[in-house]
Protein backbone atom coordinates (compact mmCIF):
# COMPACT_ATOMS: atom_id res chain seq x y z
CA UNK A 1 0.00 0.00 0.00
CA UNK A 2 1.56 3.73 -0.93
CA UNK A 3 2.13 6.23 1.62
CA UNK A 4 0.00 9.13 1.04
CA UNK A 5 2.40 12.57 1.64
CA UNK A 6 1.22 15.62 2.11
CA UNK A 7 0.90 17.97 -1.23
CA UNK A 8 3.91 20.50 -2.21
CA UNK A 9 3.51 23.88 -1.77
CA UNK A 10 3.01 25.57 -5.36
CA UNK A 11 4.18 29.01 -4.74
CA UNK A 12 7.48 29.94 -3.04
CA UNK A 13 8.07 32.63 -0.22
CA UNK A 14 5.33 34.40 1.80
CA UNK A 15 1.87 35.88 0.18
CA UNK A 16 2.29 39.39 0.17
CA UNK A 17 -0.68 41.88 0.59
CA UNK A 18 -1.40 45.69 0.14
CA UNK A 19 -2.11 47.85 1.93
CA UNK A 20 -2.66 51.78 1.33
CA UNK A 21 -1.18 53.71 4.62
CA UNK A 22 -0.76 57.91 5.18
CA UNK A 23 2.15 58.03 7.38
CA UNK A 24 3.00 61.62 8.60
CA UNK A 25 0.71 62.87 5.84
CA UNK A 26 2.28 60.63 2.70
CA UNK A 27 0.35 57.84 1.32
CA UNK A 28 2.36 55.24 0.69
CA UNK A 29 1.17 51.58 -1.18
CA UNK A 30 3.24 48.45 0.50
CA UNK A 31 3.01 44.89 -0.17
CA UNK A 32 3.53 43.25 3.23
CA UNK A 33 3.52 40.16 4.77
CA UNK A 34 0.20 39.76 7.05
CA UNK A 35 2.71 38.72 9.88
CA UNK A 36 4.44 41.83 9.66
CA UNK A 37 3.54 43.87 12.97
CA UNK A 38 3.11 47.83 12.24
CA UNK A 39 6.45 48.39 14.56
CA UNK A 40 8.31 46.50 12.08
CA UNK A 41 6.84 47.76 8.90
CA UNK A 42 7.44 51.38 9.84
CA UNK A 43 10.65 50.86 10.86
CA UNK A 44 11.96 48.43 7.79
CA UNK A 45 9.65 49.09 4.93
CA UNK A 46 9.18 53.29 6.08
CA UNK A 47 12.30 54.13 7.37
CA UNK A 48 10.57 54.92 10.28
CA UNK A 49 12.99 54.58 13.03
CA UNK A 50 12.08 56.72 15.64
CA UNK A 51 9.26 53.94 16.75
CA UNK A 52 11.40 52.36 18.62
CA UNK A 53 11.15 48.32 19.75
CA UNK A 54 11.21 48.23 23.66
CA UNK A 55 9.63 44.67 24.53
CA UNK A 56 7.40 43.29 22.11
CA UNK A 57 5.26 42.47 24.26
CA UNK A 58 2.88 45.75 24.95
CA UNK A 59 4.48 46.69 28.41
CA UNK A 60 7.12 49.68 27.38
CA UNK A 61 5.14 52.01 25.11
CA UNK A 62 8.25 52.93 23.02
CA UNK A 63 6.31 51.65 20.03
CA UNK A 64 3.38 54.40 20.92
CA UNK A 65 2.03 55.80 17.15
CA UNK A 66 -0.88 57.57 16.49
CA UNK A 67 -3.26 55.68 14.69
CA UNK A 68 -6.28 57.49 13.24
CA UNK A 69 -5.65 60.22 15.54
CA UNK A 70 -5.84 57.46 18.76
CA UNK A 71 -2.66 56.20 20.63
CA UNK A 72 -1.84 52.59 19.94
CA UNK A 73 1.22 50.83 20.45
CA UNK A 74 2.35 49.34 17.18
CA UNK A 75 3.96 45.67 18.61
CA UNK A 76 0.33 44.69 18.86
CA UNK A 77 -1.00 45.50 15.35
CA UNK A 78 -0.01 44.28 12.31
CA UNK A 79 0.50 46.37 9.34
CA UNK A 80 -2.33 45.04 7.34
CA UNK A 81 -4.88 46.21 9.97
CA UNK A 82 -4.22 49.50 9.34
CA UNK A 83 -4.75 49.67 5.90
CA UNK A 84 -6.67 52.84 4.36
CA UNK A 85 -5.63 54.11 7.63
CA UNK A 86 -3.48 57.44 8.57
CA UNK A 87 -0.71 56.98 10.88
CA UNK A 88 1.33 60.26 12.97
CA UNK A 89 5.13 58.89 14.14
CA UNK A 90 7.48 60.82 15.85
CA UNK A 91 9.07 62.07 12.72
CA UNK A 92 5.87 63.66 11.81
CA UNK A 93 5.21 66.00 15.09
CA UNK A 94 7.90 68.63 13.52
CA UNK A 95 6.01 70.70 10.78
CA UNK A 96 8.43 73.34 8.23
CA UNK A 97 11.51 73.53 10.75
CA UNK A 98 9.40 74.07 13.73
CA UNK A 99 9.11 72.30 16.62
CA UNK A 100 5.66 70.41 17.94
CA UNK A 101 4.86 72.24 21.66
CA UNK A 102 5.81 68.82 23.24
CA UNK A 103 9.43 68.32 21.10
CA UNK A 104 9.40 71.47 22.90
CA UNK A 105 8.23 70.93 26.26
CA UNK A 106 10.45 67.93 26.51
CA UNK A 107 13.25 70.20 25.46
CA UNK A 108 12.23 72.90 27.94
CA UNK A 109 11.34 71.17 30.81
CA UNK A 110 14.36 68.22 30.58
CA UNK A 111 11.79 65.47 29.99
CA UNK A 112 14.38 62.97 28.68
CA UNK A 113 17.48 60.86 29.68
CA UNK A 114 18.43 58.64 27.38
CA UNK A 115 15.85 59.29 25.16
CA UNK A 116 14.56 55.94 24.24
CA UNK A 117 11.11 55.94 25.64
CA UNK A 118 10.74 59.66 24.38
CA UNK A 119 9.18 58.63 21.08
CA UNK A 120 6.20 56.87 22.28
CA UNK A 121 6.55 59.46 25.48
CA UNK A 122 5.70 61.87 23.09
CA UNK A 123 2.88 60.31 20.53
CA UNK A 124 1.23 59.31 23.66
CA UNK A 125 1.21 62.82 25.00
CA UNK A 126 0.19 64.07 21.30
CA UNK A 127 -3.30 61.55 21.46
CA UNK A 128 -4.09 62.51 25.38
CA UNK A 129 -3.38 66.10 24.70
CA UNK A 130 -5.67 65.99 21.44
CA UNK A 131 -8.53 64.94 23.73
CA UNK A 132 -7.44 66.68 26.75
CA UNK A 133 -5.79 70.30 26.40
CA UNK A 134 -5.69 71.10 30.16
CA UNK A 135 -4.92 68.12 32.14
CA UNK A 136 -4.04 67.92 35.83
CA UNK A 137 -0.81 66.69 37.25
CA UNK A 138 -2.72 63.05 37.88
CA UNK A 139 -4.35 63.09 34.46
CA UNK A 140 -1.12 63.31 32.64
CA UNK A 141 0.23 60.67 34.86
CA UNK A 142 -2.37 58.52 34.35
CA UNK A 143 -2.36 59.12 30.30
CA UNK A 144 1.16 57.77 30.77
CA UNK A 145 0.99 54.90 32.94
CA UNK A 146 1.08 52.94 29.55
CA UNK A 147 4.76 53.93 28.81
CA UNK A 148 7.95 52.89 30.91
CA UNK A 149 10.72 55.06 31.87
CA UNK A 150 13.82 53.85 33.20
CA UNK A 151 16.24 56.52 33.85
CA UNK A 152 13.60 58.98 35.30
CA UNK A 153 11.33 59.59 38.05
CA UNK A 154 8.89 60.71 35.68
CA UNK A 155 8.46 64.50 36.98
CA UNK A 156 10.38 66.07 34.08
CA UNK A 157 8.28 64.04 31.61
CA UNK A 158 5.04 65.28 33.18
CA UNK A 159 6.49 68.83 32.87
CA UNK A 160 6.76 68.67 29.75
CA UNK A 161 3.37 67.24 28.62
CA UNK A 162 2.04 70.06 31.39
CA UNK A 163 3.87 72.86 29.12
CA UNK A 164 3.35 71.53 25.83
CA UNK A 165 -0.33 71.77 27.10
CA UNK A 166 -0.42 75.59 27.80
CA UNK A 167 1.50 75.86 24.70
CA UNK A 168 -1.05 74.45 22.53
CA UNK A 169 -3.52 75.84 24.65
CA UNK A 170 -1.84 79.94 24.24
CA UNK A 171 -1.71 78.88 20.37
CA UNK A 172 -5.20 78.10 19.78
CA UNK A 173 -6.02 81.42 22.26
CA UNK A 174 -4.01 83.69 19.98
CA UNK A 175 -1.67 84.61 22.48
CA UNK A 176 1.51 82.48 21.18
Amino acid sequence: MAVETAPTATTTGPKLRRIRVTVNGAAHDVDVEPRTLLVHFLRENLGMTGTHIGCDTTSCGACTVLLNGRAVKSCTLFAVQTDQSSIATVEGLEKDGKLHPIQEGFHQEHGLQCGFCTPGMMMTAVGFLATNPAPTELQIREAISGNLCRCTGYVNIVKSIDYAARKMRETAEGKA
